[in-house]
């Protein structure tokens, strides 16, 4: 199963998903999963499509905002939408889960103070400390 991490309350990263974790996020309330990971980065990850398909057949929101390096403003903008639009909890993964939450970082750069936003990674176990400098 994925390791599922909390960030927030509402918002939550993590490696690589299976099919299977799909129903796993659902059992545990997730309302939306976001894929920033590219398809086709590695020969047995999963393809945006098939997670895609599987999540809204559970009746998952999905969002695919792939992001190579560093996020463009395009996934930034299109992560912070579908955060705020969400009614629940989201799920956002990509091969670790660092560009999952630096994406989202971004996003709430504007609205949260820095300090809170490394505070949050870090105790997701993720150093944003030079993304936000």
């Amino acid at each position: 199963m994925g390791e599922f991490r909390r960030v927030t309350e509402d918002f939550w990263v993590s490696p690589q998903i299976s099919v299977e974790d799909v129903a796993a996020a659902r059992a545990q309330g997730f309302t939306q999963i976001i894929n920033n990971r590219p398809d086709g980065e590695s020969p047995d990850q999963p393809a945006s499509a098939q997670i895609e398909s599987v999540a809204r057949a559970a009746g998952l929101d999905y969002l695919f905002a792939p992001v190579s390096g560093r996020p463009t403003a395009e996934a930034v903008t299109a992560v912070r939408a579908a955060t705020q639009a969400s009614s629940g909890k989201t799920l956002a993964y990509c091969r670790s889960g660092t560009r999952s939450i630096v994406t989202w970082a971004l996003g709430q750069a504007r609205d949260r103070d820095r300090e809170e936003l490394i505070r949050l990674a870090a105790d997701a176990g993720y150093d944003l400390r030079a993304v936000l400098a």
